[in-house]
């Protein structure tokens, strides 16, 4: 039994945490009721975060935090305000100098200033009734929900360590007529472990990779067939969708698509990196078609210097590779992926006019951990034979904080401690035209 004094201090001290409990609450009420003109995140804050963050910052997103609720975004105030500020978040690199670009997530400065006061006033939440309406994300993807979702067969094993040969799985599409893809989104479920994944499209007529096994990955050496480990590498057929770290799904206007013939395959060529721990990934591809036949059929072409400029010296902090080509035909100019390693520093796409000068359509301070489409704010017309250039820089020294070896040369290749140099972009062409009908030179034009 408690004596009297026990009891009369537990009641006290019961007592008293109450009240520390009160002036807590009192304290946090304070800090969230808006002070008169003050930003509130229901009216003010929660618009910009479903604009520009929330397609990353949402359950099944790629970003490490849902900002949805007051609730989940509270706790990262300070740092929501710093990366806008700095202009770390929204991720972009760009250089505004050069080009229009529809898919800009880019924070007007009045947005900047928006979040920065919110913060500075304690993140007061202000009225639910102040809300926008939710956005209604589908099930996880940044794409309306799909016509046809095709994964690969059956998880694919990665080890904990070491480096990851390409795998390459062969998915029939079992489609029974020819489809216009109008969006597609490539998703993998060990984001952690894919250093990129494309997805080929294979026409019944295509001979590339015949006698490969259908539905089952492989890597080239398991192939016995000597040809067929040369073909792995080597392809005429046109990309469906590329993915790396950070890229966005396509969606192409109204009146253009993808064409993916009756009876086609999917082939997914998967790069997969070790991180110290065992996974498995079974990524899928999401799909959705034309609602009617489009007026013109989307290409994706390259310029890639695979060999002659690399490798790079040791050290070097600036080393320039360039690549150029001539367009065979007309072409409507919609969106550009430049791709490098750890090493990428910057990369360029030019027009190179005829008398030498150059206008720079895309601009890029590269960051392999962000690697982004640019995808025009209105299409670019351009005339058959003209020419195009990219030119990537690549800092190989000890500056570069991502630089596994700055003593050593680097060399083109697979691994990410490698280096390769591929501009992606993409065209639009009439419907009727095919990737290497396109490719068909006119004749004043050959070289």
């Amino acid at each position: 039994m408690l004596k009297p004094f026990q009891l009369h201090r537990n009641y006290f001290v019961v007592a008293l945490a109450s009240a520390i409990v009160a002036l807590v609450a009192l304290q946090g009420l304070a800090r969230s009721s808006p002070s008169p003109g003050s930003p509130t995140f229901y009216r003010d804050v929660l618009p910009i975060l479903q604009q520009r963050c929330q397609v990353c910052h949402r359950d099944g997103g790629i970003a490490p935090m849902p900002l949805v609720t007051y609730e989940e975004t509270k706790p990262w105030a300070q740092a929501i305000r710093d990366d806008v500020r700095s202009r770390k978040m929204p991720p972009w690199f760009a250089d505004p100098r050069y080009g229009h670009f529809a898919n800009d997530p880019s924070l007007t400065e009045q947005q900047v200033e928006t979040i920065s006061s919110w913060v500075d006033a304690n993140a007061p939440a202000g009225g639910p009734g102040d809300a926008p309406p939710p956005v209604r994300w589908t099930n996880g993807w940044n794409i309306p929900e799909p016509d046809v979702v095709l994964p690969m067969s059956k998880p694919v094993a990665i080890p904990a360590q070491g480096d990851v040969e390409y795998t390459y799985e062969i998915v029939s599409t079992g489609f029974s007529e020819d489809k216009w893809v109008q969006m597609s989104e490539i998703q993998p479920s060990s984001r952690a472990h894919v250093h990129h994944a494309v997805v080929y499209i294979r026409p019944p007529e295509s001979k590339w990779l015949r006698g490969a096994p259908v539905g089952i990955p492989f890597p080239a050496s398991n192939l016995k067939d000597d040809k067929l480990r040369q073909d792995v590498h080597s392809t005429d057929s046109d990309m469906l969708l590329v993915y790396a770290p950070g890229s966005s799904p396509d969606r192409w206007p109204d009146g253009m698509a993808k064409f993916v013939p009756a009876q086609s395959d999917l082939v997914f060529q998967m790069h997969y990196t070790t991180n110290g721990r065992a996974a498995t990934d079974q990524t899928r591809i999401g799909i959705v078609f034309a609602k009617s036949r489009p007026k013109q059929r989307v290409l994706s072409l390259q310029l890639a210097n695979e060999h002659d400029t690399i490798p790079i010296p040791p050290a070097a902090e600036n080393y320039r590779v360039e690549v150029h080509g001539t367009l065979p035909n007309d072409a409507a100019l919609l969106s550009f992926f430049p791709h490098m390693h750890v090493r990428g520093k910057r990369f360029e796409y030019n027009i190179v006019h005829p008398d030498g000068s150059l206008e720079t359509l895309l601009r890029v301070n590269y960051d392999f951990y962000w690697q982004l489409s640019y995808r025009l704010a209105e299409p670019r017309l351009l005339k058959a034979g003209t020419w195009l250039q990219a030119v990537a820089w690549y800092d190989n020294s000890r500056n570069n904080p991502h630089n596994p070896d700055p003593d050593s040369p680097v060399r083109w290749g697979d691994q990410t401690y490698n280096e390769m140099m591929v501009g992606f972009f993409d065209v639009a062409v009439p419907a009727n035209v095919g990737k290497w009908q396109f490719f068909i030179r006119q004749p004043q034009l050959r070289k």
